[in-house]
Formats: structure tokens, C-alpha cells, sequence
């Protein structure tokens, strides 16, 4: 695909402008400018959605969105550390997004925002989310697991490449389509015959390009990323996926903690796990750790997995 940039932006962050710098690469190009929100008012910022052929807002977008709204809303000193998100009904591709922030509290060392987002006059998904001063303190983790280095895998893009063949063709575009995000599978799972397996994953991602330095756009990329692959998870042991007709799969609420300084557009291992499926619902978990094996965030998430028929 041929490169190109985008020119200097300025975002507003608390009463400071962060200057974002040009960044290479279309898909990544295009990311920054999903995360660029317009504000229309105080507390108030509107976003759009990339035409990609899907019925429905994809959850990661929506999480990073809200993340930059209330971003834009604190201190520059102040990062997210932690956020929590209820999806309340599908997002329209086709109409923009509103962004409705509330300044709930404003303390030395935490400040506490919600993000409601809104589409047709009526709440779509809202979110909690809490930033804090950095400082120091106690600190241990989870070792990283074993994985093979990234380099040595498949990308993704290139797997739904060849998998695609089998879809119809008025999805095979949309499907086909180079995204943002660039993952290497450790262990691909073939969406369209899918086999029973236990219910864990890893996968190595990174944004497709280089990101400006700003760390709470790092935050913001990072949760956009940590909707992809989170849900499959609990398919595995079952060997169903989202493309078969008989299931209705959607998002239903996301949580994020993060730990430690890290770049999303370096390589970031994914360790996902799933401790339970039952009514309809799978609970699945995640750990994210960067190439010097320190844990950089958590994830947590309860999807609806629903097989009719």
C-alpha cells in the first residue's frame, strides 16, 4: 500500500496542546485520525467511524474513543490507570458518535471521569475511567510466559488473506481490507473451521506504524487493540466462531488496568486466558506484556456468545 502522512496536529489535553507528530502508514494514519475527536462544547466531543463494510461500531474503537474524550478532559501529567466499560446497544457505522464527558471528581493524586457515548439520542456504551499522578511503590508481576518472537510468525492480515477465499464475495473486501492493528497468532485458529481447543491464546500486536511520543495516546491505541481478539477466547473450547450464521457474539462490557509505561507501536504479547462460559455469556482475561517481559496492563471482559439453531 503506499505510504503516506498525515500533517502536524494539535489535541487538546486538559489546557494544554500536545503536538501529535506525521505518521507513516495509512492504516495507522487513519487510527490517529479515528482517535482525533472534534470537540463541539465543553465536555462534549463528536467521532466518526471508518467505512469498513460492517453492520456494527467495533467495540475497541468505541473504548479508545472514550478514553481520548476523557483524556482530553485532566491534566497532562494525570494517565489513565484504569477504565470500565458497559456496551448498552450496537453501534451505527453510518451516523456519528457523541461524547458526553462528566468531570466527577477532581482529588491530589486520582481524578475520575465518565464517558457516555451516544448515537440516535440514546446511550450506546458508557465507561468509568480513573487517572492518577505517577509515583512510586511497592511492584512485582506475572512472569511472561515462553512465545516465539514475533518475527518468526505469520501476520495475520496475511492468514485472513487466505482464509477469505471462502467467504462470499460482498464480504471478502471488508474482511480483506489492511487494518491499523498488525497481530501474529502464536497459535492461528481458522475462524471459518474452527477445531476444539482449551480456552487460551496468545497473539503478539502493535499498530501498524509509528505513533507520536504522547503516552496517553499509547493508553488509547492499546485499548483500541484490546477488543480484537479478547472474546474469541471463550469460543475455543467450543469450536464456534462469529462468522457462522448461528451466532450472535457482541461485547458486553470491558475492563483495563494498566501498569507500566510501554509504546503500542512496538511488539506487545497478549496473553489471553478463559476461566468460564455459562448462560450465554464467557468470561475472558488478559495480560499484556512488551519485549522486556514487563506487565504493561490487564484486560478483563464478558461477552455474549449465543448459538441459535
Amino acid at each position: 500500500m503506499p505510504q503516506e502522512s498525515t500533517p502536524q496536529k494539535a489535541e487538546q489535553t486538559g489546557d494544554k496542546k500536545v503536538q501529535t507528530a506525521p505518521s507513516n502508514g495509512a492504516p495507522v494514519s487513519d487510527l490517529i485520525a479515528l482517535l482525533d475527536l472534534e470537540e463541539i462544547e465543553r465536555n462534549h466531543y463528536r467521532a466518526t467511524s471508518p467505512n469498513e463494510g460492517w453492520q456494527r461500531v467495533y467495540g475497541g474503537q468505541v473504548i479508545g474513543q472514550a478514553l481520548v474524550a476523557a483524556s482530553r478532559t485532566v491534566p497532562e501529567a494525570r494517565t489513565a490507570h484504569s477504565l470500565h466499560g458497559y456496551f448498552l446497544r450496537a453501534g451505527d457505522t453510518t451516523v456519528p458518535i457523541l461524547y458526553k464527558v462528566d468531570r466527577i471528581r477532581d482529588g491530589r493524586s486520582f481524578t475520575t471521569r465518565r464517558v457516555v457515548a451516544i448515537q440516535h439520542g440514546r446511550p450506546i456504551f458508557n465507561m468509568s475511567i480513573s487517572f492518577q499522578v505517577p509515583e512510586e511503590g511497592f511492584s512485582h508481576q506475572f512472569d511472561m510466559p515462553n512465545a516465539p518472537a514475533p518475527e518468526t510468525l505469520p501476520d495475520e492480515q496475511a492468514l485472513r488473506e487466505e482464509w477469505a477465499a471462502q467467504l462470499p464475495e460482498e464480504y471478502a473486501e471488508s474482511f480483506n481490507r489492511e487494518r491499523p492493528i498488525e497481530i501474529r497468532p502464536v497459535d492461528p485458529v481458522n475462524m471459518f473451521h474452527p477445531e476444539k481447543r482449551p480456552p487460551r491464546q496468545m497473539c503478539w500486536m502493535k499498530s501498524r506504524g509509528p505513533l507520536p511520543d504522547d503516552p496517553r495516546l499509547h493508553q488509547c491505541v492499546l485499548a483500541y487493540l484490546s477488543d480484537w481478539s479478547l472474546l474469541d477466547t471463550a469460543t475455543l473450547p467450543h469450536a464456534v466462531s462469529f462468522l457462522q450464521d448461528n451466532m450472535q457474539m457482541a461485547s458486553l462490557d470491558h475492563a483495563m488496568w494498566f501498569h507500566r509505561p510501554f509504546r503500542a507501536d512496538q511488539w506487545l504479547l497478549y496473553v489471553q486466558d478463559s476461566p468460564s462460559a455459562s448462560s450465554s455469556r464467557g468470561l475472558n482475561r488478559g495480560l499484556v506484556y512488551d519485549l522486556s517481559g514487563s506487565l504493561v496492563a490487564s484486560t478483563a471482559q464478558e461477552g455474549l456468545m449465543r448459538q441459535h439453531g
